[in-house]
C-alpha cells in the first residue's frame, strides 16, 4: 500500500464528510433566528399567514437539523478511524470543546425543537417563543464551540506541555485565540447570508407558482432585506479576517494570492493558473502593486511569498481558485440583494427577478464551501499549526477500505443531498399552509 495514496484518500473522505455536514449548520444557525421573527410576528399580529409561514419553516429547520445530526455523527467516528493521532496528541483540548458542542446541540436544540414542532397548542405563547429562542441560542453556542476548536487548530494559543501531554494552560486563551473573533463573526454572517438566500429563493420559487401568495411575498422581502444588510458587513469582516490571517498564517495568504516569491510592490493576481511544478503563474492577469496595497496599505510593502515557507506550504491552485469563487459569489449575492431589496420596495417583482432569486437559493452553500476549502487546505501541511502535521495524525486503515468507503459516502451523500433539495423545493412549491 502506498502510504501517500492512503493519506490522500483519508483526507478526501473526511473532506467530503465535513463539506456535506457544514451545509446544514450553515443554514440552521441563522434560520433559527428567522423562526423567532416569524413566531413573534404571528403572536403580535395573529395573522394566519405568519402562522402558516412559521409552520412551513420550522419543518424545513427540523429536516435540516436532522441532516446535520446524521452527517455529524458519521464525521465524528472518523476522528477515530482516519485520524487517531489527532485525539492522541491534542485530545485534551479538542475533547472538551467537542463535548460542549454536543451538549448544546442536543440538550438545547433537540429538546426544545420538539416543543417548537409539536407544542404550540400545549404550552403558552411565551413558553413557545422561549423555546424558539433556546433553540436559536443552542445553534449559535454549538457553532461557537466548533469554531473555537477550529480556530485553535489554525492559530493555537493557551496550551502547555505537561510531561508528554499537551493540555490547556489557559482555557480563555485556547477559546479566544487570535483568529477566533474573526472566524466566528465571519461564519455567523455567512450563515445569515446562506439562510437569507434560502428564504428568499424558496419564497421566489413559490411566487413563480402562485403570485398571489402574500406569505411568500413577505418572506421574500425579509430574506432580500436581510441579505442586503449582511452582505456588506461580510465583506468588511472578511477583509479584517484576511489581515488577521496575514499576521498569523502568512503561508495561507501567499497561497490565496499565488505569491511565489517574496518581494516588494507585489501585484494582485486577478486570474491565473498556478503552476506548482514551475513555481509561477501561467496566463496571469495582474494589477501591479495592488496586493501590497490591499494587504498592507502600502503600494511598496513587502509580502512573503511561498518561497519563504518551502517546502511546507499549502497547495496553491485549490486555495487560489476557491478564494476567487468565494469572492465572486459574494459579489453576486451583494448585487442581487441590493437590487432586489430596492425593487421589492416598489411593489410586486417581475418574474425575471423571481427567477434570479430562485436560482440563487443555494448560493450561500457555494460561497461557504469555497471559504471552507481556503480555510482547511490553506492550513496544510498542518492539522494543528506548528503542533501536529496531517500526515502524523493519519491512521492505518488500508487503502482499499478507504477507497470503498469513500465511494459509498459519495453515492449516499449525493442521493441524500438531491433528496433534501427536492423536498425543500416541493415544500416551497406547495406553499405555507396553516
Amino acid at each position: 500500500m502506498d502510504a501517500g495514496d492512503a493519506l490522500q484518500l483519508a483526507r478526501a473522505q473526511f473532506g467530503l464528510n465535513i463539506a456535506f455536514h457544514i451545509l446544514f449548520p450553515a443554514i440552521n444557525i441563522a434560520l433559527a433566528w428567522y423562526l423567532i421573527g416569524f413566531r413573534v410576528t404571528y403572536a403580535r399580529t395573529r395573522d394566519p399567514r405568519w402562522l402558516a409561514t412559521y409552520r412551513l419553516w420550522v419543518k424545513i429547520f427540523a429536516l435540516t437539523f436532522a441532516m446535520g445530526v446524521v452527517s455529524g455523527i458519521t464525521m465524528s467516528f472518523q476522528f477515530g478511524t482516519n485520524w487517531p493521532g489527532y485525539m492522541m496528541n491534542v485530545g485534551n483540548i479538542a475533547g472538551p470543546l467537542l463535548g460542549y458542542e454536543v451538549l448544546t446541540a442536543f440538550f438545547l436544540e433537540a429538546t426544545f425543537l420538539g416543543v417548537m414542532l409539536f407544542g404550540m397548542e400545549r404550552v403558552s405563547t411565551r413558553v413557545h417563543i422561549l423555546c424558539a429562542v433556546l433553540v436559536a441560542v443552542g445553534t449559535t453556542l454549538s457553532s461557537f464551540w466548533i469554531l473555537a476548536l477550529n480556530s485553535w487548530m489554525q492559530t493555537p494559543a493557551g496550551h502547555v506541555m505537561d510531561g508528554d501531554a499537551l493540555i490547556a494552560g489557559d482555557w480563555l486563551q485556547v477559546i479566544f485565540n487570535p483568529s477566533f473573533p474573526y472566524r466566528f463573526t465571519h461564519m455567523m454572517l455567512a450563515s445569515g447570508l446562506t439562510a437569507s438566500f434560502l428564504v428568499a429563493g424558496l419564497s421566489a420559487w413559490r411566487l413563480l407558482k402562485d403570485a398571489a401568495d402574500e406569505g411568500a411575498a413577505s418572506t421574500l422581502r425579509a430574506g432580500a432585506l436581510a441579505a442586503a444588510l449582511l452582505a456588506p458587513l461580510q465583506i468588511f469582516v472578511g477583509d479584517l479576517h484576511g489581515l488577521n490571517t496575514l499576521e498569523h498564517q502568512p503561508a495561507k495568504i501567499a497561497a490565496v494570492e499565488a505569491i511565489w516569491q517574496t518581494g516588494k510592490g507585489v501585484p494582485l493576481v486577478l486570474f491565473a493558473i498556478p503552476n506548482q511544478l514551475t513555481g509561477r503563474n501561467d496566463f496571469a492577469i495582474e494589477v501591479p502593486k495592488l496586493a501590497s496595497f490591499v494587504l498592507k496599505h502600502d503600494f511598496d510593502a513587502e509580502l512573503q511569498g511561498l518561497d519563504a515557507f518551502a517546502p511546507d506550504h499549502p497547495p496553491v491552485a485549490p486555495v487560489f481558485f476557491a478564494f476567487r469563487i468565494m469572492v465572486g459569489m459574494g459579489m453576486l449575492m451583494l448585487a442581487l440583494a441590493w437590487f432586489g431589496a430596492w425593487r421589492l420596495r416598489k411593489g410586486a417583482p417581475p418574474r425575471w427577478l423571481l427567477w434570479c432569486f430562485a436560482g440563487m437559493t443555494f448560493s450561500g452553500w457555494i460561497a461557504t464551501l469555497a471559504g471552507w476549502i481556503v480555510t482547511e487546505m490553506g492550513r496544510q501541511p498542518w492539522l494543528v499549526t506548528g503542533i501536529l502535521r496531517t500526515a502524523d495524525a493519519a491512521g492505518s486503515v488500508a487503502e482499499a477500505s478507504l477507497g470503498a468507503s469513500f465511494t459509498g459516502y459519495v453515492i449516499v451523500y449525493g442521493v441524500m443531498l438531491l433528496a433534501y433539495m427536492v423536498v425543500l423545493t416541493h415544500m416551497a412549491g406547495e406553499g405555507a399552509k396553516a
